[in-house]
């Protein structure tokens, strides 16, 4: 796994880092070092040697700092000298673009493949609202070859005809930053649907989760009724399909009314009356685990964990505790 040293003035690095945890859950082989007015460049430097030097993979280390042209790049620049065809640095640390490494090394194993993916998210993560205020985009030349325009006629196939899910989450919060980036990244959705009969008619909370949507992700709030629908037409055949759900008992009705969800990821159901907490992200009542063992019964799995870094819990365990409990 590539090595991650976050590098900057005050103490900047480490609230990024705890940030990040929070976001993604705590990370290995990540370190923060600050330059603290009472310091000398010689400082931050030792930190970082220090910090590369208790890596598991010391070939292969990306550093993220603040600001290009100050001390903490200037100092990783000095340390990069002789390692330039492993080592990388980035400056304009901010969370997205963390989070993105964090995402990324999973899947990338040079320094340099996250130092080329992390700048982009970087700069996508700098946004106005409201969005009147984002500098005007100078407007891409007109296609040399004309591309249908509006509505796909009904009875189109597109690909295969049938939608694509790529997760289904059960989560009380819906769509937020662990969602938005972590999750996201992971499985690189074109759409992020949450079917929910109750939200789809709360206009502010509709509004709330098309804005969160993470850039060159499309969100959109739908009925159970009408994720029906959409799990049948063929015109969603190349579409690749995030759906979060609020409970266990709509996941049940969308699955009994033909959507084919096979997995799902539970990452957290708030606590209310009548419920027993069962890890610190899951509470249950009654209700939530006779449907859950409905949809067991009708085979599907259950992956427990909010953050794709999480060990996953045993859901077998959670239900006999929450049954004991409840009793």
């Amino acid at each position: 796994m590539v090595g991650i040293i976050l590098a900057t003035h005050g103490d900047f690095a480490k609230g990024i880092l705890q940030s990040g945890s929070m976001i993604f859950g705590d990370q290995p082989n990540v370190a923060a070092c600050t330059l603290q007015p009472s310091m000398g460049p010689e400082d931050i430097k030792k930190q970082m040697e220090d910090a590369i030097a208790g890596f598991e993979n010391q070939d292969e280390v990306l550093i993220m700092v603040d600001l290009w042209g100050g001390t903490p790049f200037n100092q990783a620049n000095g340390l990069i000298a002789g390692h330039e065809d492993k080592w990388a640095i980035v400056a304009g640390l901010n969370l997205p673009m963390l989070i993105d490494a964090y995402a990324s090394r999973m899947m990338m194993d040079t320094a340099h493949e996250v130092a080329a993916q992390i700048s982009g998210s970087g700069k996508e993560g700098v946004r106005i609202y409201p969005e009147s205020l984002e500098p005007k985009k100078e407007e891409a030349a007109p296609a040399a070859v004309a591309v249908p325009q509006g509505a796909i006629p009904e009875g189109t196939v597109l690909g295969d005809g049938h939608i694509k899910i790529g997760l289904t989450r059960i989560d009380t919060r819906l769509l937020h930053g662990q969602v938005a980036t972590t999750w996201t990244k992971m499985v690189n959705p074109d759409r992020i649907i949450v079917v929910s009969d109750a939200v789809s008619k709360d206009d502010l909370r509709k509004r709330m989760i098309i804005e969160a949507a993470p850039p060159g992700v499309k969100a959109h709030v739908i009925p159970i009724w009408k994720m029906i629908e959409v799990s049948k037409d063929p015109r969603f055949g190349e579409t690749k399909a995030m759906l979060l759900f609020e409970t266990p008992q709509d996941v049940l009705k969308a699955i009994e009314g033909g959507v084919d969800i096979k997995e799902v990821n539970l990452g957290s159901l708030a606590h209310s009356t009548g419920k027993v907490v069962v890890t610190k992200a899951v509470a249950m009542g009654k209700e939530d685990v006779e449907t859950f063992e409905k949809l067991i019964d009708k085979g599907v799995t259950f992956n427990v964990r909010k953050v794709p870094s999480d060990s996953p819990e045993n859901m077998g365990e959670m239900l006999k505790k929450a049954k004991a409990e409840l009793k």
